[in-house]
């Protein structure tokens, strides 16, 4: 295997219904062998340009021109690693690319084995696929791509849902696979601190789709640092300054969870597969709630419990019984519109909850399916979507988003119906510095408002900014997850 060469010229990409370009005009040529780093705000086009690299857009779904020849075979790994799932097991879903090679199955399982090796999956070939989180995806995701022996590895914030520890090691890999290979790397990475000591450029796009900055990483950063950090890039590790924010008195306790399992296939339509337990929570009126856990740990699966999409397996879920619909003290009993007026769950995949053609419609969905006035509902939706940066983008459909904006606007649409709990499931996954704050914000207001909060996350930032902001109490969860190992090159 050797790298690719990549040549794109004039490069140009408008969705449907869309009124501007998500990629304008670019230009940009990849030696084989050479490792980038992929940056811009949100929303800039990145996951756009991976696409395009990949032969992934079509003049179907927009407006698109211009020229991309890549000599290579090319393995992408999603924003959404769950949208690249084609098998119920990890080893036949990481055999898929190879037997589309015809490869004879010999072959094929060696590929397989290799490419979980290296990508530092923690699991047996025979792990089911649906009970993986959304990092162990990342991973499974990455053995995919690797077994097909890319010339040119593209790779779609592959750290995003990491913790810390298990990011650092799948950077490792990544990084080993390539200095093994010699294929071309491009990487897209909102933060991109960790990578930029080990590659050769990094290319920057602007908010209006074209190439603002690009050359070796030390000199992007000297000569537009202060550029790129004015149009909200992560250019370094400095926490973001915390909003100040006065901490309202606890409320009363509106869920109450004690001694919960539950084991995966427990879920109802789009609720969790993958097993947690036991844990204990409290989900207060005027507190944040923070779900903490190394990956794999069970932390998408507790707020799918919480948020009654799941039925605990055993100890139990009860909420207040005043706050309940018809006494029933079980969330997962409830009728979906009891859920939907007092429970607003953002999952980890955002485009998994998306249900309208329209920005617009998408953050009004919830409220007009609960019969809310619809005037005081619009004002709200557009006060939240200015917030969000989304107010531009109103007629747009929430399927031609970036991953960090349709992530805002379900954080929106979650919102407007004024939900007594909020679950958010890594809700600054793909945000640049700008508009992590605003949805640190727009959590924090929720707050202020009286909703009891419970928050998933990795961010460390995330989490001491909370902390140093308004109430909270705190759930860590454990889990028997192997530890990874990175194979040398």
């Amino acid at each position: 295997m050797s790298g690719a060469s990549v040549d794109v010229r004039g490069l140009t990409w408008r969705p449907w219904g869309r009124r501007d370009r998500v990629l304008d005009q670019i230009d940009l040529r990849l030696e084989p062998g050479e490792r980038i780093v992929l940056a811009g705000p949100s929303g800039a086009g990145k996951s756009t340009l991976l696409r395009a690299l990949a032969g992934r857009l079509s003049a179907d779904d927009g407006e698109l021109a211009g020229e991309v020849q890549v000599d290579g075979v090319t393995g992408l790994l999603l924003q959404d690693p769950s949208a690249a799932v084609v098998a119920d097991r990890v080893g036949r879903d990481t055999a898929f690319g190879p037997e589309n090679l015809a490869l004879s199955r010999d072959d094929i399982w060696a590929r397989v084995e290799d490419s979980l090796r290296r990508s530092a999956f923690p699991y047996a070939a025979d792990r089911p696929t649906a009970a993986l989180s959304g990092g162990e995806g990342q991973r499974l995701a990455l053995a995919g791509a690797l077994a097909l022996r890319p010339g040119l590895l593209l790779l779609d914030e592959p750290a995003a849902m990491l913790d810390a520890t298990n990011a650092a090691r799948v950077r490792e890999a990544v990084l080993a696979v390539a200095e093994r290979s010699g294929c071309t790397l491009v990487v897209v990475e909102h933060r991109m601190a960790p990578w930029l000591d080990h590659v050769d450029r990094l290319v920057v796009l602007g908010s209006a789709g074209g190439v603002v900055a690009d050359g070796a990483p030390a000199r992007v950063l000297a000569d537009a640092a202060d550029q790129l950090r004015g149009a909200g890039l992560w250019v370094d590790d400095v926490a973001p300054v915390v909003p100040e924010v006065v901490a309202t008195a606890p409320g009363a306790c509106l869920l109450r969870a004690r001694d919960v399992v539950a084991r995966p296939g427990s879920g109802r339509g789009r609720g969790p597969a993958a097993g947690v337990g036991p844990f204990d929570a409290s989900l207060v009126r005027g507190v944040v709630t923070t779900v903490t856990g190394r990956s794999g740990a069970g932390k998408s699966t507790a707020l799918g419990v919480l948020a009654g999409l799941a039925a605990p397996t055993s100890g139990e879920l009860l909420a207040d019984a005043e706050w309940a619909p018809r006494r029933e003290r079980r969330p997962h009993r409830w009728r979906s519109r009891e859920l939907a007026a007092r429970v607003a769950w953002l999952p980890q995949a955002p485009e998994h909850a998306l249900v309208a053609r329209t920005v617009r419609d998408e953050v009004l969905a919830t409220s007009r399916a609960l019969g809310r006035p619809a005037a005081a509902m619009e004002q709200r939706a557009d006060a939240l979507l200015e917030t969000l940066g989304l107010a531009r983008l109103v007629d747009t459909d929430p399927h031609y988003l970036s991953g960090g904006e349709q992530r805002r606007l379900g954080l929106a649409a979650s919102l407007v119906h004024g939900p007594d709990v909020l679950l958010l499931d890594e809700p600054t996954v793909g945000q640049d510095r700008s508009t992590w704050r605003a949805v640190l914000e727009t959590v924090l207001q929720a707050v202020t408002d009286g909703s009891a909060v419970a928050l998933a996350t990795h961010d460390g930032d995330l989490l001491a900014a909370v902390g140093a902001a308004t109430c909270t109490s705190a759930v860590h969860l454990g889990a028997d997850v192997p530890d990874l190992a990175v194979v040398p090159s």
